[in-house]
């Protein structure tokens, strides 16, 4: 099977990018031809045999080029010119869409579906029903589907785009304008990272309508089921330091519960609020078998997101290593914890909550070790990449059938 994936960028950047390129390597290792459309950089390591991107967009450039950029991320002619000659040059079965917004736009799914070619896009945020992405209004800290439930003007009022009343107008057309139009409705399979996530299109629009299927996330199981565990009294907080992850929240816990350790793992514009804690620390943005080991040797994996998470790999890695999960009762959190049995789900988004939650984790060694042992049979069901390829493929197949 010939499969085209698109994503604005086609180098190792972020979740959807990993997703993609880990999914595409397993892809190619079971017989299929995979090529890559998004946009063209330096820093790109896979792309497609007729040569073509989409120019470089940088939104810090100063350039004459920069002015012409509120035109080209709503609508890209370019784009869909040029995905329709990598059509033509591969030719493909079939075409799954990653993240496309601002840097390719929807325009390509017009140039897509006018070469007649089954057309699937893994749902990586809230994109389709709201203009920041993240169903979240970053001034009041708290989760908001005002533009879901009413009108979009809100997100202009917000400026709930980077702070920016400019990029909140540009999002706000863009979300109009495909709205309008229905294009996400000439898309005939949305792949949703969490039953969250497609309830909430399925509320929004009624095309959406017997076009999603929801697929939890894959992990490495090879890597984290088969780690050996040494357990450490610590708690570990793993990703991106911004307020939507609830790191006030973490130091306010940290505070309450100061004969416990916290190791903190990422980066992110806010990592100075978890600076000046005694028992906080910031171990930096790990990867690979340092991250695993950190992981894997801790007593809890803590995950307090204010916002709506999606799919967190980290709850499934914890999983997959014997760690019980505290987090938030919201979102596809809430999907992948089983309260009381593989971790614990907490109600209030308030360091007392958290910290109230994290001691009945712990303070019970019999409860502990249960909580433990579950996740350890956990892994039997959580995806490999082998297992989430065929579920796709066969996917991908009933599609081109059809």
């Amino acid at each position: 099977m010939k499969i085209l994936m698109v994503n604005k960028f086609l180098y190792p950047r972020g979740g959807s990018e990993s997703y993609m390129l880990y999914l595409a390597e397993h892809l190619k290792k079971a017989g299929h031809k995979v090529e890559f459309f998004g946009m063209e950089d330096e820093n790109n390591t896979v792309g497609n045999s007729a040569g073509l991107y989409t120019k470089n967009m940088d939104f810090h450039s100063k350039g004459f080029s920069r002015f012409l950029y509120p035109f080209r991320i709503i609508y890209s002619f370019e784009a869909k010119k040029k995905i329709m000659k990598v059509i033509d040059d591969f030719k493909p079965d079939i075409v799954h869409m990653n993240n496309i917004n601002f840097q390719l736009t929807p325009s390509i799914i017009y140039g897509i579906k006018k070469k007649g070619i089954p057309l699937v896009q893994t749902v990586h945020d809230y994109q389709m029903i709201c203009p920041n992405h993240l169903l979240y209004n970053f001034d009041k800290n708290t989760p908001c589907e005002k533009c879901v439930k009413g009108s979009h003007i809100n997100c202009i009022k917000n400026k709930c785009i980077h702070s920016s009343l400019v990029k909140s107008v540009l999002g706000v057309i863009e979300a109009k304008l495909y709205s309008l139009l229905k294009t996400y409705k000439k898309v005939d399979l949305f792949v949703c990272p969490s039953n969250f996530l497609e309830n909430k299109l399925l509320k929004a629009k009624k095309y959406y309508n017997g076009k999603t299927k929801t697929i939890h996330n894959f992990i490495n199981k090879d890597k984290f089921a088969n780690t050996s565990r040494r357990e450490e009294a610590y708690i570990v907080y793993v990703g991106r330091l911004s307020k939507e992850k609830g790191i006030e929240n973490i130091k306010g816990a940290a505070k309450l519960l100061g004969e416990y350790e916290f190791i903190v793992a990422g980066s992110g514009p806010d990592e100075d609020l978890l600076k000046g804690a005694a028992n906080i620390k910031l171990a930096g943005f790990l990867t690979g078998d340092e991250l695993c080991s950190l992981m894997g040797n801790a007593k809890v994996l803590l995950l307090p997101s204010v916002c709506y998470e999606n799919c967190p790999l980290s709850i499934l890695e914890a999983h997959a290593m014997g760690v019980p999960v505290v987090t938030m009762n919201s979102g596809g959190m809430a999907e992948l914890v089983k309260d009381g049995v593989t971790g614990i789900l907490v109600n209030e988004p308030t360091p007392e909550g958290i910290a109230l939650k994290l001691r009945e984790t712990i303070e019970n060694e019999d409860y502990y070790n249960a909580l433990s042992e579950n996740c350890r049979n956990e892994k039997d069901n959580i995806l490999s990449v082998e297992t989430y390829a065929d579920i796709l493929i066969e996917e991908y197949k009933k599609l081109i059938k059809r």
